[in-house]
């Protein structure tokens, strides 16, 4: 019996393409898993109105343990109208799926390390006067409160009365009062004490445990005083309980600015859900892009990793597929990580690392090529190709542990 289940959530478009590579990896390392496949996306939502089917809810809660790979999302009209034509006009409304998991299990812990490797031609450089450059190492963690803020989905279009009274309570609201109510959206920002703390605690803990000497809490008090105030506040009354790590405040737009300025000044950083969205992307940016950006959905009990980009569906059937599966290694070696299996861990981000900066394999986004099907043609290593560059690399490094301890090779 295998010491592990993962829950395998391949969803849709490139995420059918990536996370099978990962589990080569997985597989390669020796971690001892049965992997359980499930259903979630866009599929899933026009022929059954959910994205997300209670029977994969029911393997998560059971499990504990999931690897994702990337969904699908669309306007609320667009999604209408695709949905199957039995169940129009019965009621159903599409909401992503990822965030509904991430609020069923109260995942509300998520993690985005944005750590460059050396030798990516997309890392960041700053130029120097006598025409040579730098290239900083970028080495921050982000810490995104995953289940509060403007994503908990309390919004409407015509809202109804008793929320219009409630807003006309506020004197800010009165220049809407007029507005008739097919012309009025109103989207909820929705931020808890007990959260935000929480969050900030384990931003501190992280800079603790790693030695990072600074956290930042990256928000918008000055304008949006009660939810982003809040935030602040409690990351204020975290940090006493660490006087050995500094706390930054910065302001969401103005953070934007200087991480292309002085990214490497920066550590761990801590935001609600969508300023936390927004600067793991910028900060990903740096790094090479999406392409190098994983997460993990932390929860007390259960846990689902993904990277962070979507499902390109404008790839999806290209024959052989082109994308950079780098980021969905990623998040497998964070969930190795999340269990304790930290040496696996570490030789598959060794095995990235060393890939990476010897530059004989790259993707297409790594060699700033537009995507499609001429990319392979003007040289560019597909997806499997990168998986099997990454694997040698694991493999070599299996046959070195082996003749350094004395153990022979099966």
């Amino acid at each position: 019996m295998a010491k592990y289940t993962v829950v395998t959530m391949p969803g849709d478009g490139i995420g059918n393409q990536v996370l099978p590579q990962a589990l080569r990896l997985l597989r390669a390392v020796g971690f001892d898993a049965e992997y359980l496949h499930a259903d979630i996306g866009w599929e899933c939502w026009c022929k059954q109105g959910n994205a997300l089917p209670e029977r994969t809810v029911e393997l998560l809660a059971k499990h504990k343990l999931g690897l994702f790979g990337a969904i699908t999302s669309k306007p609320k009209r667009e999604a209408e109208a695709e949905l199957n034509p039995d169940l129009k006009g019965k009621g159903y409304s599409y909401f992503s799926p990822i965030v509904t998991m991430r609020q069923r299990f109260n995942l509300d812990t998520c993690i985005r390390p944005c750590v460059s490797f050396p030798g990516n031609p997309l890392n960041f450089i700053r130029k120097r006067s006598d025409g040579g450059f730098d290239e900083p190492l970028v080495n921050v963690v982000v810490f995104r409160q995953n289940t509060e803020g403007l994503y908990v989905g309390v919004e409407w279009t015509n809202p109804p009365e008793q929320v219009r009274s409630a807003l006309a309570a506020h004197p800010k609201f009165k220049p809407f009062v007029g507005t008739p109510g097919s012309d009025l959206a109103v989207s909820v920002r929705i931020i808890t004490r007990r959260a935000a703390r929480k969050i900030c605690k384990a931003a501190f803990e992280w800079a603790r445990k790693y030695s990072y000497k600074s956290v930042t809490i990256c928000e918008k008090p000055n304008v949006l005083r009660e939810t982003s105030g809040m935030m602040e506040e409690e990351a204020k009354a975290v940090a006493k309980e660490y006087p050995g790590i500094a706390l930054w405040s910065t302001n969401i737009d103005a953070q934007t600015m200087w991480l292309t300025k002085n990214p490497e000044e920066y550590g761990v950083v801590v935001a609600s859900n969508l300023f936390g969205d927004v600067i793991s992307d910028a900060f990903a940016g740096l790094i090479g892009g999406l392409g190098f950006a994983a997460s993990g959905n932390i929860g007390d009990e259960v846990a689902v990793f993904e990277p962070t980009h979507g499902s390109a569906p404008k790839y999806a059937e290209l024959d052989p597929p082109i994308v950079n599966p780098i980021a969905m290694f990623l998040s497998a070696v964070m969930m190795l990580e999340h269990v304790g299996e930290t040496e696996k861990a570490k030789r598959i981000r060794d095995a990235i690392a060393v890939v990476v900066k010897e530059g004989r394999v790259r993707t297409y986004d790594m060699m700033r090529l537009c995507g499609g099907p001429n990319a392979i043609r003007r040289g560019a290593a597909s997806t499997i190709e990168m998986t099997d560059a990454v694997l040698a690399k694991v493999e070599t490094s299996e046959d070195v542990a082996c003749a350094v301890s004395g153990r022979g090779s099966a």
